[in-house]
């Protein structure tokens, strides 16, 4: 028996990505649906890099972060998308056992970095409230660099780690995944062996991630708070914690789906919800973020009026 599992162990080469579960027509409906959150993702994200990269009056850390979060938002939404995209498409949905690898390996490289991106930001908002007249001190282009490159350190460990052991799993010939891309959660339901450890690193990773950056934003924002109110004026504090405030939505949008996916003890149990929940954080955050930092944020709005205003006049 242990010599069959060996065998159709190493024999495994791909797998099945099921994705939803519809009709044919249905598929194409959500492919089309999926392209048009793709593009609008892919637009989004290019322009508010474009827009910052070209516009001096954006050279600061706060809009040096932003270009940073686009570019991840970018990078683990390309991740997903463009195979989900053709496996609507098609009736095989595989992907090789080496793209699941790594599909999985970037998307949690990205999306841990983002964690670590988001704490980052608020810890930049909390200097520039907080230490006004140290801001340029604290938050230097070489402290910038230093931060964003530390999360995707972070993000890297991470990766290394849950994809080392959730590949090292036997699944013994069972590789239909009941999702639409390779899910940590989705590979660990199919494995034919105990998984006991897997569930317990990947809990506690996730917890050290989420629960380490989540009070960095928490800190950070009760220090913003305090600082906020004593401002006599309303106009001052409403202004001064206006910047704040895409930064909150985002985090807001980010976090409570990924806690959602993972801190529920029924995600694994339920991969339908599992899906539809992962619709969001794989893809709608992504599209959603560059709408949420342009619509609330006045300098952006000048900038892209500035690039096409100087683009009509030539």
């Amino acid at each position: 028996m242990k010599s069959e599992l060996k065998r159709n162990y190493t024999e495994l080469t791909e797998f099945i990505l099921l994705g939803f579960r519809a009709s044919p027509k249905f598929q194409v409906f959500l492919f089309l649906v999926f392209l048009m959150i793709y593009m609008v993702t892919v637009v989004g994200n290019v322009s508010m890099i474009t827009v910052i990269k070209m516009d001096s009056r954006l050279q600061t850390p706060m809009y040096f972060f932003l270009r940073n979060l686009s570019y991840l938002d970018l990078c683990y939404s390309t991740v997903i998308a463009p195979k989900t995209l053709a496996n609507f498409l098609t009736s095989e949905k595989k992907i090789s056992y080496n793209g699941c690898a790594t599909q999985f390996f970037f998307f949690a490289l990205f999306v841990t970095a983002e964690c670590f991106l988001l704490a980052v930001m608020a810890f930049d908002r909390f200097s520039a409230i907080c230490s006004p007249l140290l801001y340029h001190v604290h938050m230097s282009q070489k402290v910038c660099v230093q931060l964003v490159t530390g999360s995707y350190i972070c993000g890297c460990i991470n990766s290394m780690v849950q994809t080392g052991f959730t590949f090292s799993l036997r699944f013994c010939g069972e590789n239909r995944v009941d999702h639409f891309f390779c899910d940590v959660t989705a590979l660990i339901k199919i494995s034919c062996v105990d998984t006991f450890v897997n569930e317990i690193v990947l809990f506690i990773l996730s917890a050290l991630i989420v629960i380490s950056t989540i009070i960095i934003i928490l800190v950070s924002y009760a220090y913003i708070l305090s600082t906020v109110l004593k401002i006599p004026s309303s106009h001052g504090r409403s202004k001064t914690f206006s910047t704040c405030g895409s930064h909150i939505a985002a985090v807001s949008l980010f976090y409570g789906t990924v806690f959602f996916m993972y801190a529920q003890p029924g995600s694994i149990s339920s991969p339908e919800k599992s899906k539809i929940v992962a619709v969001f954080y794989t893809l709608i955050t992504s599209m959603l973020n560059p709408l949420i930092y342009s619509l609330r944020n006045r300098d952006v709005k000048d900038a892209v009026k500035k690039i096409l205003g100087g683009k009509c006049s030539q």
